[in-house]
């Protein structure tokens, strides 16, 4: 389970105290089998960047209007983006927390399960006013071995996200596109009813950047690696958040 996140928008909330508990914090968790059970419910994507079916295709989303400008998810193709992409991971803001920093074949190979799997994660690049300036991953969490900590439900999708440029940091860039992210996704995936993250507890700027973008922290779990504060954005909330 990659981080969400490494640098979205500096803030100076800290992350929640743990021990603060919804409804949906329940332990509920799902076994292996019912996991499986889902992705066997749900029809396979063909392999390969066009993979889409079980996302419902984020290449189709956009582009849509921000405050920042028009913004857009554009599917990574690895002879394209993977030097950029390979840069931003040896930045040391994002290597503290992705691990992904050394020579580019070390990103290529967390690109390309994605990228040649059943479409169940989607690696794209975020492009602001025409300008590549973050990566994104859209996820089935409910298909994720993120669905073993916490009570998942059908359709949970994930978002895991880095801002490359240190310029674009610090300035409230990654709580606004954040919230066009989610709801790109609460948009083009009717199934959906919540959009989680799980940025390690850590990363106060990147919990204050979801919490701006109308995502509620919902616990704390214990990952293999890392303790992450779980975010939640409902369906149902989100045009009160």
């Amino acid at each position: 389970m990659p981080p969400t996140d490494a640098s979205t928008d500096a803030g100076t909330n800290s992350a929640p105290r743990a021990g603060s508990s919804t409804e949906d914090t329940l332990d509920l968790r799902l076994t292996d089998e019912l996991i499986a059970l889902f992705g066997d419910d749900t029809p396979a994507a063909a392999p390969g960047p066009a993979a889409g079916r079980l996302l419902d295709a984020p290449a189709d989303w956009g582009p849509v209007p921000t405050e920042a400008g028009p913004f857009q998810l554009v599917p990574v193709r690895i002879e394209r983006d993977l030097p950029l992409i390979s840069r931003w991971m040896n930045d040391p803001a994002v290597a503290a927390f992705w691990e992904l920093a050394g020579p580019e074949d070390v990103t290529a190979a967390h690109l390309r399960p994605q990228l040649d799997g059943d479409g169940r994660s989607a690696p794209c690049l975020g492009v602001l006013a025409g300008v590549p300036m973050s990566y994104w991953e859209i996820y089935r969490a409910d298909l994720d071995p993120l669905a073993r900590h916490y009570p998942a439900r059908p359709n949970d999708t994930g978002v895991h996200l880095l801002v490359g440029g240190v310029a674009d940091r610090g300035r409230g860039l990654g709580t606004t596109l954040l919230r066009a992210v989610a709801d790109l996704v609460l948009d083009h995936r009717p199934a959906c009813a919540r959009v989680v993250a799980e940025p390690d507890i850590r990363n106060a700027p990147s919990v204050s950047a979801f919490l701006g973008a109308g995502f509620r922290f919902s616990a704390e779990l214990d990952l293999p690696d890392k303790r992450a504060a779980l975010m939640v954005r409902d369906r149902a909330l989100r045009n009160l958040l």
